[in-house]
């Protein structure tokens, strides 16, 4: 079954709406790593093209990192599902390379959980920022992405999810995220679509 695809309401512009670059840190990316996400080194050119897309109009564009303690003390009942991963001051809580990174990017560090909500300061930085609207992209689809989705919808942002920019494990994996995600959670998108956002002369998509 396909997603529903909805065109996008004419309430998108760039100083609404931000990039959030969910979890591509190496323990998730990197050939060989303990979570490797299949695909998932093959989107760093498409969160790049949004990168790129975001600058220029002043979009904030911000990554999440899930991190952990070394004593393993917050993972909870997570590693009862998910081996070791992502544990603070090792190599693999740093962002994949070929990531457009700069400076002034922002970071949500010490994300424990899943959703990149829950714990983190991101809703503050957002509501600070007059945000309405996020971009979403990043791995893996039917996890970090889709809880982060639905607690987004949920606190009234306005959610959009370029399909070319999110991974699964598994094609079963990814295809349900979307499906899930496109019913009241979502608009399911494109890169293509999302860099077009901004580029008319009245700021609408």
């Amino acid at each position: 079954m396909e997603p529903l695809i909805r065109s996008l309401p004419d309430k998108i512009y760039p100083d609404n709406t931000a990039l959030l670059v969910i979890d591509m840190e190496r323990d998730f990316v990197d050939a060989g790593a303990v979570q490797e996400t299949p695909g998932g080194r093959d989107l760093v050119p498409a969160i790049n093209r949004l990168i790129a897309w975001a600058r220029p109009l002043s979009i904030p564009v911000i990554f999440t990192h899930e991190m952990h303690r070394p004593d393993q003390s917050d993972y909870g009942i997570e590693l009862e599902f998910d081996p070791v991963h992502c544990l603070e001051g090792t190599p693999g809580c740093e962002l994949t390379d070929g990531l457009d990174v700069q400076p002034h990017d922002y970071r949500i560090l010490n994300k424990r959980r899943y959703d990149c909500f829950l714990g983190t300061d991101l809703d503050l930085l957002l509501r600070s920022l007059r945000i309405e609207n996020l971009v979403c992209c990043g791995v893996t689809a039917h996890v970090c992405v889709m809880s982060t989705v639905f607690t987004a919808r949920n606190l009234d942002y306005r959610v959009i999810v370029p399909r070319d920019a999110i991974a699964g494990v598994t094609p079963d994996h990814y295809a349900a995220a979307l499906l899930c995600m496109s019913d009241v959670f979502a608009y399911i998108s494109t890169v293509d679509q999302v860099c077009a956002i901004g580029v008319t002369a009245s700021s609408k998509f």
